[in-house]
């Protein structure tokens, strides 16, 4: 086995807590093992920050608040086009670190990389249109001036699907608009975000701008965090459950909050599609990162009259997958990213199966070293089955057949969650009427990716509040300020 060469030496990254410019140990001494996937092997122990580290972090970032919120937005502009321009120059170790600590594919983690760089790219474009308005009032005597402020002192948690852009996608905007940051990045691939610090730190960021703690107790970290008074934004990525209880401490303390939640995302193929299209879109959609990602499709609605043929397609597709470790050049599905999530998938599966849904490839999960489970396609699963209302995580499609159009949009709809939804047709108006009748934030319409660092992300229903990218990615990070001005 011929793994490509490292680029970056795990053992020279910083395992510690970045508070104010300096690398350091926690102070109890505590750290937290980070592991392999595809090994189940220790890669590194990083620090295990408390509570009153978490604070120490916010004290830091409020301390550098007003110098940074001051900073010219070219200056802020420069330092994010250049850990952009670092990023790309060291693109193939940072997919190198990916793979090895989230587990995904190298094709996967590089892509990820090209993908979490540009938005340090757009968002240093976007620094310098950070503008406000001056309109006459309406009943006139006078002028409406609005400005746009940073929001202050931001925590922003991201999870371990997508380690790279996920802190990116916050950090890009959050400093664009002049907030300082605690990055709380999950602590199953927290050496990805020590790398972007590290490289934020080379491109001129400012100490105690951005503080990054690791901690195996979240809760109660980022609970005292957002009882300080000087936290003034929360930027979360994660499960609807843990979104739903930080929302309740938020609320608490009246701090502004931007969700990006759960998904069970449709994918629906009418009988008019091109099927090769529809096929290659699916692939992307329930493939890309394992089916590891919010975005991933799990329920492929197929109009009955073309239901065997795209099974059948589907089926030839996700059984030719080469399950392995994910920095082997060759490899299409690496392993999950921990013995839940494998358990988790392996436990929806058995359930469907149990209720009469059969498997036309995988199914069942290797007898090897890591956290691998097979690409899978699934039919005949019954309505009752866990499958359809939880979001999977893994590899696994599960196909459905429809006739109707009402049909298959009421099934589409018919979850808790609204983050994304595919659909493939050849008829352009039924694809923009089918559009907006889903219930999701983004629509895919003959294409099986949304994602794009210029275009707003997020959900609606329990997929989330608020939008990150584009634009209005940089707006989640300011409060407008109305100035009255007579004459």
């Amino acid at each position: 086995m011929t793994v490509s060469p490292d680029r970056i030496d795990v053992s020279a990254l910083p395992t510690g807590l970045h508070i104010d410019g300096e690398w350091r140990p926690a102070a109890s001494g505590k750290t937290i093992e980070v592991i392999d996937p595809a090994s189940e092997q220790v890669l590194a122990r990083v620090a295990d920050g408390s509570v009153e580290e978490g604070l120490q972090a916010v004290e830091a970032a409020a301390g550098a608040a007003a110098a940074w919120a001051a900073t010219a937005p070219k200056e802020r502009s420069e330092i994010l086009r250049g850990a952009f321009e670092l990023m790309m120059r060291r693109s193939d170790g940072l997919a190198e670190l990916i793979s090895l600590e989230n587990g995904k594919a190298l094709a996967d983690s590089r892509a990820e990389v090209a993908y979490a760089a540009d938005f340090f790219r757009w968002f240093s474009g976007e620094a310098l249109r950070l503008t406000g308005e001056l309109t006459p009032a309406p009943a006139g005597g006078g002028r409406i001036l609005v400005l746009q402020q940073p929001v202050g002192v931001a925590v922003l948690v991201t999870p371990w699907n997508f380690p790279a852009a996920m802190a990116t996608r916050k950090l890009g905007p959050a400093l664009a608009a002049g907030c300082t940051c605690v990055l709380k990045p999950a602590s199953a691939t927290p050496l990805t975000a020590f790398a972007l610090t590290d490289i934020l730190a080379e491109a001129g960021l400012p100490k105690g701008v951005l503080n990054v703690v690791t901690t195996s107790t979240p809760g109660p970290v980022i609970g005292a965090m957002l009882q300080d008074p000087r936290v003034r934004k929360l930027s979360f990525t994660g499960s609807t459950e843990v979104g739903r209880g930080l929302l309740k401490q938020a609320a608490e303390a009246v701090v502004n909050s931007s969700m990006e939640l759960g998904g069970n995302a449709p994918f629906i193929v009418f009988e008019d599609a091109d099927m090769d299209a529809a096929i290659e879109g699916a692939m992307v959609a329930k493939m890309r990162n394992g089916g590891q990602a919010c975005t991933s499709a799990n329920r492929f609605y197929v109009h009955r009259r073309v239901f065997d043929d795209f099974a059948a397609r589907l089926t030839d597709r996700m059984a030719a997958i080469k399950l392995g470790d994910g920095r082997l050049a060759d490899t299409g599905c690496g392993a999950l990213i921990n013995a839940e999530g494998l358990r988790k998938v392996e436990t929806l599966v058995a359930d469907a199966v149990e209720r009469g849904a059969r498997i036309l490839t995988g199914g069942a999960r290797l007898d090897r070293k890591g956290f691998f489970y097979p690409p899978t396609v699934m039919v005949d699963v019954p309505p009752d089955a866990e499958i359809l209302r939880e979001e999977i995580f893994g590899p696994v499609a599960v196909l459905l057949p429809f006739e109707g159009e009402d049909e298959v949009i009421a099934a589409a709809n018919g979850t808790e969650y609204g983050l994304v939804g595919y659909l493939y047709t050849g008829d352009l108006a039924r694809g923009l009427r089918v559009s907006e009748a889903l219930e999701c934030g983004m629509v895919g319409v003959n294409r099986g990716m949304v994602s794009d660092v210029a275009a707003p992300f997020g959900g609606v229903k329990q997929s989330g509040l608020g939008r990150e990218g584009g634009h209005q990615g940089l707006l989640a990070f300011t409060e407008p300020k109305y100035v009255a001005i007579p004459g």
